[in-house]
């Protein structure tokens, strides 16, 4: 039943992706079961690639452009927007945004922004939530999450800033171990030299105030220089462009800004942390 779901749901890239890599194993004289062998996977597992009963994951897409894409590239550039399409439908357009923009400034309250999770934090949150998910699709976007990491590395470089919660640092996401991996690697991405993290603590007003309390929101820069904000309440997406809203926000965010620790003390605040999960 899972893999005639998996057909049904497949999008578009799946199917041309199934299709081509069928077209060119047999172009090449192969049968499935020689291609599996040539990629480290069962002649069942390709079967159940080509007609999308379980769609080509990222690191298929990588054996099979060495087996026999030929010199073409067609697998290497279909690994994005097969990624594309594993995320859910309301973040897709933003995580086309992401990928592009010229800085990001995001401000999380609850949890670990979703750029700096590490696997195992982004498979206990993802498992954990609700509706629960199948394995599989877990699986899936566990995957995903983790793809987007290739922003940090991006030429031309992404500036990327984040505001992270105090209270999202001491809640407890997997376990001790988790939340600790988790931290210590928070701190090193705070070392990014394309990275500026803060810490808004939990006595972050002078008088109880808080200017992050309408929730999480990030702001986008794209290559056009267009500014844009982006919100996800409760699995929806709202990608705000209006100048007048966009300057609300910003506004609101340079405030939260001014309350945050410092660069070197959110530093320092994040690695005290790490040590308390032992």
């Amino acid at each position: 039943m899972a893999r005639a779901a998996n057909k049904a749901e497949a999008g578009g890239t799946a199917h041309l992706v199934a299709a081509l890599a069928k077209a060119l194993r047999e172009q090449q004289q192969l049968s499935q079961e020689a291609l599996g062998r040539q990629i480290g996977y069962t002649g069942s597992a390709v079967s159940a690639m080509e007609t999308c009963a379980q769609p080509a994951s990222d690191q298929m897409l990588v054996k099979l452009e060495e087996a026999i894409g030929t010199g073409l590239g067609v697998f290497e550039k279909a690994r994005e927007f097969m990624r594309l399409e594993k995320y859910p439908p309301q973040f897709k357009d933003y995580a086309l945004l992401e990928q592009r923009a010229l800085t990001l400034s995001t401000y999380v309250t609850f949890v670990i922004h979703g750029l700096f999770q590490t696997e195992a934090y982004a498979r206990a949150l993802i498992g954990g939530g609700y509706p629960p998910l199948k394995d599989e699709r877990v699986e899936e976007l566990v995957e995903a999450r983790l793809a987007r990491k290739a922003l940090f590395d991006r030429a031309p470089t992404a500036l990327i800033e984040l505001i992270v919660e105090e209270s999202a640092l001491r809640r407890v996401i997997g376990d001790q171990e988790v939340m600790r991996e988790q931290l210590l690697h928070l701190a090193t991405c705070a070392r990014r030299r394309n990275v500026t993290l803060q810490v808004l603590p939990l006595d972050c007003g002078l008088a109880g105030e808080h200017s992050g309390c309408r929730g999480d929101m990030t702001l986008v820069e794209t290559p056009n220089h267009d500014h844009l904000a982006y919100l996800e309440p409760q699995d929806e997406s709202l990608l705000v462009s209006d100048p007048a809203k966009v300057t609300t926000y910003a506004h609101r965010y340079a405030k939260i800004r001014s309350q945050a620790l410092g660069p070197r003390e959110s530093l320092g605040l994040i690695e005290r942390l790490a040590g308390e999960f032992q």
